[in-house]
């Protein structure tokens, strides 16, 4: 699933209208909703931020019982 990049609003909060969205909110921090499940940050993870506002999340992204997989690219791949 092709992910989509969201920017902070005025107040930098980030709004998680649909599934596999990303982004980093206004104070720095990454969070993520993957395609099954809610949003939850990325504080635990490593987040490489590409030339083309992608992202790469490594470890892997686990919502036990919902959703398992890979970030990689902005391209949302289950384990």
């Amino acid at each position: 699933m092709q992910g989509k990049r969201i920017y902070p609003n005025a107040e930098g909060n980030l709004l998680f209208a649909e599934q596999g969205v990303y982004g980093k909110d206004g104070d720095g921090v990454w969070w993520c909703r993957p395609p099954k499940g809610d949003a939850g940050m990325l504080s635990d993870h490593e987040v490489v931020e590409h030339e083309d506002g992608t992202i790469t999340v490594s470890p892997s992204i686990l919502m036990p019982g919902v959703w398992h997989g890979y970030l990689e690219r902005g391209v949302w791949r289950e384990a």
